[in-house]
C-alpha cells in the first residue's frame, strides 16, 4: 500500500512537470510569432563598464533622486545599477527584508514629491551624456515596493513613454488585486519592465505574511506577460525550509503553467548586520537567521557555500528540464566563486540581473 501511494505521487509529479513543460513550449511559440511585430527588448552587456560622468544626478531642488549604486564588493559578481529613488519603505514588513537595515527600522512608506521625480527624469532624458549616452534601466524597486502607491507609479510609467531609450523596472510583491494590473493592461507601456518577487507558499506563510499570496503574484505576472510586457521573476531569498524542494517545485510548475518570464533571478538569504539588528528591535521572526553561517561573505552572512550550491543546482536542473534558456537565469548578489562553481558566465562590473548601470 505504501509503495502504491509513493508511485502515485511520483506519477502525479511527472504529469505536472510535463504539463508545465508543454505550457512553456506553447508560450515560447506564441512569443516567437510576435517577434516580427515588436521591437527587441533592451539588451545590454559589455565586458567592462567605465565610470560615468555623474555619480548621481543632483537637480536644482537638491534631491538625489536618480542614483548610481556602486558599492558592490569586488568579491561579488554584480555591478553598478541605477536606482530611481521615488520612495522609501514598504507596507509588507517581511521578516528578512534588507530595507529594515537600509532605512534604520523605518519601514513605513515615505515618498518624494512626484513633481521632483518627474523633473529629475526630464533632466536625464535630455542629457545625452547620462550613462555615457547609452540606454539604462532605472530600478524603482530597490528601496521601496514599486507598486505600493499606484497613483504615483502610474505618473512615472507615463513619463518613461515620452522617450524610447531608457527603461523603467518595477519590482513588487503585490498581486492580481493591485491597480497596476488594470492600469498596465489598458495600454502597453513599452518602456516598462515588470518584475515580481515570488517565493514558495511555505516561505511566504512564514516570512511574507502581509504580502500578496504567491499564486496571486503569479496570476498578475501571467496576465501582464500575455499582454506583452517584459515580465521577470525574482525567486529570492530561497530558504531551505523542511521539504523545500517540493515547495519550490510547486511554485516553479505553477509559474510555468501560467506564464513564461523573460528572466528568472535566483538568490539566497543575505543577513546584513543592520538588517538583523533592526529586525530584532522590531520583534520580527528571526528564525530565518538560523539558516545563515555567521561568516562575512562580502554581502553579509549567507548560508554555507555547499548548501547554496545545492539550491542553485536544483533550480537550474528544474528550469532547464522545462526547456527554459540557461542564459535567462541569473544569480543575485552572489560571489564570483559561486558563479564559477555553477559553470556560469557573468559580465564583470555589470548588473547581470537587470542590465548595465
Amino acid at each position: 500500500m505504501v509503495k502504491s501511494i509513493s508511485q502515485d505521487k511520483i506519477l502525479r509529479k511527472k504529469k505536472r512537470q510535463e504539463a508545465a513543460r508543454k505550457a512553456w513550449e506553447t508560450i515560447r511559440k506564441k512569443k516567437r510569432s510576435k517577434v516580427l511585430d515588436t521591437k527587441p527588448l533592451l539588451e545590454v552587456g559589455v565586458s567592462k563598464v567605465k565610470e560615468p560622468s555623474l555619480e548621481s544626478v543632483r537637480t536644482d531642488f537638491g534631491k538625489q533622486i536618480i542614483h548610481r549604486f556602486s558599492k558592490t564588493p569586488s568579491s561579488i559578481a554584480c555591478g553598478p545599477f541605477w536606482e530611481l529613488r521615488w520612495a522609501f519603505g514598504c507596507p509588507f514588513d517581511c521578516a528578512y527584508c534588507y530595507l529594515r537595515g537600509t532605512s534604520r527600522g523605518r519601514m513605513q512608506p515615505r515618498y518624494i514629491n512626484v513633481r521632483y521625480v518627474l523633473k529629475a527624469l526630464d533632466y536625464v532624458f535630455k542629457d545625452n551624456q547620462f550613462n555615457e549616452g547609452k540606454p539604462a534601466v532605472f530600478n524603482s524597486g530597490e528601496l521601496a515596493d514599486s507598486w505600493m502607491n499606484p497613483q504615483i507609479m502610474i505618473q512615472i510609467v507615463r513619463k518613461f513613454e515620452e522617450q524610447n531609450k531608457h527603461k523603467l523596472l518595477t519590482l513588487t510583491k503585490f498581486g492580481i488585486q493591485n491597480q497596476m494590473v488594470s492600469f498596465l493592461t489598458e495600454h502597453l507601456y513599452n518602456q516598462t519592465i515588470v518584475a515580481f518577487s515570488i517565493n514558495s507558499t511555505k516561505v511566504a506563510e512564514l516570512y511574507e505574511k502581509s504580502a500578496s499570496p504567491p499564486i496571486s503574484r503569479i496570476e498578475a505576472a501571467s496576465r501582464l506577460s500575455a499582454f506583452g510586457y517584459d515580465v521577470r521573476v525574482r525567486i529570492d531569498p530561497i530558504f531551505p525550509v523542511d521539504n523545500w524542494k517540493n515547495h519550490y517545485e510547486d511554485i516553479i510548475y505553477s509559474m510555468f503553467a501560467k506564464s513564461g518570464p523573460n528572466r528568472i533571478i535566483l538568490g539566497t538569504p543575505r543577513g546584513l548586520q543592520k538588517t538583523i539588528l533592526f529586525a530584532k528591535k522590531a520583534n520580527m521572526d528571526l528564525s530565518w537567521v538560523e539558516f545563515l553561517e555567521k561568516k562575512e561573505t562580502g554581502w553579509g552572512w549567507k548560508m554555507p557555500f555547499e548548501l547554496r550550491l545545492e539550491i542553485y543546482q536544483f533550480f537550474y536542473e528544474r528550469l532547464l528540464g522545462l526547456g527554459y534558456p540557461k542564459d535567462k537565469i541569473s544569480l543575485c548578489k552572489e560571489n564570483v566563486e559561486m558563479w564559477k562553481a555553477m559553470g556560469l558566465d557573468y559580465t564583470p562590473f555589470t548588473c547581470n540581473c537587470y542590465g548595465r548601470g
